[in-house]
Order: structure tokens, then C-alpha cells, then sequence
């Protein structure tokens, strides 16, 4: 009897362990996720900063269409007054709202990019090229950002999703983390129009 009580003991022990270090490697995940997380919304934040400088500069130094630049303005304003916390980053919807306002504003930066050809004396300007060279690197370090996010999102989400680690989990409360996905009909090129 006393050999029996001290076989369950050992297992129950192992088991309790077993948990302790499952939902430990779950809360480094989780903050793997929230931390790369963070690093995207530092680089939509890079971006939010250098667009009003941009603003300034072209209009500076064109006679440009306020309509362009307004736009640009008012699709800042929606990108930066959405905002996700590490609970939000388990909601696909939110995740989506957050994403719907950032391509609004890349959208708007395109077009501001794209009228600037009708401009030789902005193009010239060393103002601008250099935060036009900003901006672009901010939107590569942006993709980056989101890459890694994802790969975080799906590290942690396989993990709680592998048996028998998913039991403690769903015990625990570790949620699937949302991705960052591709807009609808993003896959198409483009149309740039200088008419």
C-alpha cells in the first residue's frame, strides 16, 4: 500500500511539473506574440511621425493639390486613433479594423508619391527624397514587422494547440493569437496613372 501511495505521488508530482513548465513555455510565447506585436506598432508609428514632416514639405515646395494632402492627413488621423492592446491581439475582427486604417493611409501615401511626378522642382528637393527614402524603409521594416508577428502568432498557436500541451491551455486560458493577412486583391499589381 505504502509503495502504491508513493508511485501516485511521484506521478502526480511529475504531471504537476510537467504543467508548471507547459504553462511556463506558454507565457514566454505569449510574450514573444505581444512583443512583436509591440515592434509592429513601433514602425506604424515611425510612419504616422515622418508623415506630417512630409506634409510640410511638400507643401513647401509645390503648389499641390490640398485634396492629396488632406487626405493623406485625414487617413493619418484614422491610422493613429486605432489602437490594439495584447487582449486584442485574440479578435481576427480587430485585428482587421487595425489593418482596414493602415492601408487607407498607405493607399494615401501612394497616391501623395505618385502625384509628385507631376512635381520636377519637389522631386529635386533633397527634403523630400530624403523622407521619401524614409518612408520607404519604413514600410519594408513595417512588412518585416508583420512577418515576424506572424511567425510569433503561429509559434505560440501550435504550440497550444499540440496535444497534450493544449489540455493545459484550455485549463489556463491561452487563447489563439489572430494573424496579419493579406487584403483582398492584393495579389494584383497596382494601377499607376499619371493622368
Amino acid at each position: 500500500m505504502k509503495a502504491k501511495s508513493i508511485i501516485i505521488f511521484v506521478l502526480l508530482g511529475i504531471l504537476v511539473l510537467y504543467g508548471i513548465s507547459v504553462n511556463n513555455r506558454f507565457v514566454s510565447s505569449e510574450e514573444s506574440v505581444e512583443s512583436s506585436w509591440a515592434q509592429v506598432e513601433n514602425q506604424y508609428q515611425r510612419r504616422a511621425d515622418l508623415i506630417p514632416n512630409l506634409v510640410n514639405t511638400v507643401q513647401g515646395a509645390a503648389n499641390f493639390e490640398q485634396e492629396t494632402l488632406t487626405a493623406v492627413i485625414e487617413a493619418r488621423s484614422r491610422a493613429t486613433s486605432i489602437n490594439l492592446q495584447a487582449d486584442d491581439l485574440n479578435d481576427p475582427a480587430k485585428i482587421e479594423q487595425f489593418q482596414a486604417a493602415q492601408e487607407q493611409l498607405s493607399g494615401a501615401l501612394s497616391r501623395l508619391l505618385v502625384s509628385v511626378e507631376r512635381y520636377p522642382e519637389l522631386k529635386a528637393n533633397a527634403n523630400f527624397r530624403d523622407l521619401q527614402a524614409q518612408l520607404e524603409g519604413t514600410e519594408n521594416r513595417i512588412a518585416t514587422e508583420r512577418m515576424r508577428f506572424n511567425d510569433s502568432a503561429r509559434s505560440y498557436n501550435t504550440q497550444i494547440r499540440k496535444f497534450p500541451a493544449s489540455l493545459i491551455a484550455s485549463i489556463a486560458g491561452f487563447d489563439r493569437k489572430a494573424y496579419f493577412e493579406a487584403n483582398e486583391g492584393a495579389e494584383q499589381p497596382p494601377l499607376v496613372d499619371f493622368e
